[in-house]
């Protein structure tokens, strides 16, 4: 099913300093909380199609630009899950200080997932979509080849002579929509809106440095090794298409549901993006979990 979104008004940002630094979030609606936490490359724009909803659903509802990403300052720093693992608990006691439903695509599913076993005051429920494996890829989750290539594609990308050019030419709007291509489905999704939303903080100063930091950084906790800690009830959605972070690997949530309240929902047709690409299916089924958990 192809549906067409909406091109929706800009969403009003605030802005909070951490450590010196700029971090733009919003918030929207009253009642319990609930932080949207983005991908790699993405910002909280990346939640517009669900903000609202969420919001009317009854929830007070926040997203946050990650330090390095969207409207936050982009600083050269060594990047890192646990660098946003303290941002998010520091904003979290900034600004909400009761127990939180943490949602997370991608990255910053996992960064929600951490949130859960390191800081389980904070809380009282997670939403994970497609939620990633780690930062990057552990080297032996590489065959030697692979691994070769993207050492040598690394040491380009830190480059001082050749990584702004390389930056230059992956961050071109036919490439984000090449991209884009590869892991939406509902190809109405990919509008020029979104092209442009993940195209403009690449043209901030210190942008090239931040990719170049995020895609050399280590790893990070798996889910593996957090799951375990997780004692709050898990909705996890995963598109069945995506290509970059492939159902098979979500085996790890179906094993855990057996001895966890955690709900596991696979959206047919649908990519890496599901609250992005399917937002009219994932919108009711956390709206529908958010009610039938109590969280």
């Amino acid at each position: 099913m192809v549906t067409q979104q909406l091109t929706l008004p800009p969403l009003e940002t605030l802005t909070w300093e951490w450590r010196g630094y700029p971090i733009q979030y919003t918030v929207m609606g009253t009642g319990r909380p609930l932080l949207l936490v983005h991908g790699f490359g993405a910002s909280l724009g990346h939640w517009r199609q669900n903000l609202p909803v969420l919001a009317a659903g009854g929830y007070r509802v926040f997203a946050i630009d990650l330090l390095g990403f969207g409207g936050s300052a982009k600083p050269a720093l060594d990047y890192s899950l646990e660098l946003w693992q303290e941002l998010l608990k520091d904003f979290w006691s900034a600004h909400i200080q009761t127990p939180t439903v943490f949602v997370g695509n991608s990255i910053g599913g996992l960064l929600c997932l951490m949130m859960l076993a390191n800081h389980p005051e904070t809380a009282s429920g997670g939403i994970l979509l497609n939620c990633a494996g780690g930062m990057n890829h552990r080297p032996g989750e590489l065959n030697p080849p692979l691994r070769l290539m993207m050492a040598a594609f690394n040491t380009l990308v830190r480059s001082p002579r050749f990584g702004a050019f390389v930056f230059n030419q992956i961050r071109q709007k036919h490439r984000i929509r090449r991209t884009l291509t590869q892991v939406y489905r509902n190809r109405e999704a990919i509008t020029d809106e979104l092209v442009d939303m993940l195209y403009a903080p690449s043209c901030d100063e210190g942008a090239q440095k931040v990719f170049a930091s995020v895609l050399t950084a280590p790893p990070g906790p798996s889910p593996a090794e957090l799951l375990p800690r997780v004692t709050q009830p898990l909705l996890v959605l995963w598109g069945a298409a995506d290509p970059w972070t492939p159902i098979a690997g979500a085996s790890i949530y179906q094993e855990f549901a057996k001895t966890h309240p955690l709900t596991f929902v696979s959206i047919p047709d649908t990519g890496h993006c599901p609250h992005d690409d399917r937002p009219e299916l994932v919108n009711p089924l956390i709206l529908e979990w958010l009610q039938e958990s109590g969280v």
